[in-house]
């Protein structure tokens, strides 16, 4: 099973971005919110999940549910 930033980390090693490049993408100036996320350290916001979901291409039901996989 993997955990939302599990696969967070993984959509965002799979297009190559660094988590400077992500969190810029998300509008964060920083990249430790992002950071924090992908550690399991803090949780993400509705909004942020959305945001996730369509720069990725994948649906909140893949982000959120742990039974789910990345294809």
């Amino acid at each position: 099973m993997q955990r939302f930033g599990e696969k967070l980390r993984i959509l965002r090693q799979r297009q190559g971005m660094s988590l400077r490049q992500l969190s810029s993408e998300l509008g964060y100036s920083s990249h430790n919110h992002i950071a924090n996320i992908e550690k399991g350290k803090r949780n993400p916001s509705v909004e942020l999940v959305l945001k996730i979901a369509k720069l990725f291409q994948v649906s909140t039901d893949q982000l959120l549910w742990d039974h789910l996989e990345l294809d």
